[in-house]
């Protein structure tokens, strides 16, 4: 993805989540805005542009949240499906977190493992998704605060806690979640970003090497790459 592009889509944010928060009564101040849609749009149209750029026929990307089967559950919305040839050659989710880190942080995580380890069931238990497993990909936009970046955070808890997690911010413990997920093959891909809007201007950050827009790309392009494949095996 080119700098310009992903720039474009954290403007694109702030400008949206602006617009959002003046049409409200009371300005946003009792959380309308992050429950607002749209924000995210920018990121939407990039990813889905990268799936087509590598050769996915635009028609086989389905947004305003396609559902997909689970297992625990009958279904699910995702923000991104793509579908060729009754193929599900990816789904992807898109998060952000604008304040209030504290109070959402432990609600992104559960959400997040939820729908993964949902769809996965699906294909695992019933073999749902044929021939080609699930491939998944998570994008991630944190607002960098004082409250984000601040250290040593409480780790307490009735047993001991895994002390990779030690003196971490809530920024890096959402590093390491996605860090983790695409590890452990939860989303075959992720992309993290912080981001804030200044008196200067908007700037954002890639503080994940392992999930940098560069690194999801590459992702994207393996992926289309085997499902083309596939299908020119099955003729």
């Amino acid at each position: 993805m080119r700098k310009e592009a992903v720039r474009g889509a954290v403007e694109d944010f702030w400008s949206v989540r602006q617009a959002q928060i003046e049409k409200l009564e009371d300005q946003g101040k009792a959380g309308g805005a992050a429950r607002a849609n749209g924000h995210m749009g920018g990121f939407t149209e990039l990813v889905a542009q990268e799936f087509i750029d590598t050769g996915v026929p635009r028609e086989c990307i389905k947004k305003g949240q396609p559902y997909l089967p689970g297992y625990y559950r009958v279904r699910k919305q995702w923000d991104l499906a793509i579908v060729w040839n009754d193929i599900l050659v990816g789904a992807v989710e898109f998060k952000s977190q604008v304040g209030s880190v504290g109070k959402n942080i432990n609600n992104r995580f559960e959400e997040a493992l939820g729908t993964a380890t949902d769809t996965h069931a699906a294909h695992a238990k019933n073999e749902t998704y044929g021939e080609v497993p699930p491939w998944l990909g998570y994008v991630f936009v944190l607002q960098e605060t004082t409250e984000t970046e601040k250290k040593n955070r409480s780790t307490k808890a009735l047993f001991p806690t895994d002390p990779v997690f030690v003196g971490m911010s809530y920024s890096e413990r959402y590093q390491e979640m996605v860090k983790r997920f695409i590890g452990e093959r939860v989303y075959q891909a992720g992309w993290f970003i912080t981001t804030k809007a200044t008196d200067e201007g908007i700037v954002y950050n890639e503080p994940l090497a392992t999930a940098t827009a560069e690194a999801f790309a590459v992702q994207i392009r393996g992926q289309v790459d085997y499902v083309k494949a596939v299908l020119k095996a099955m003729g």
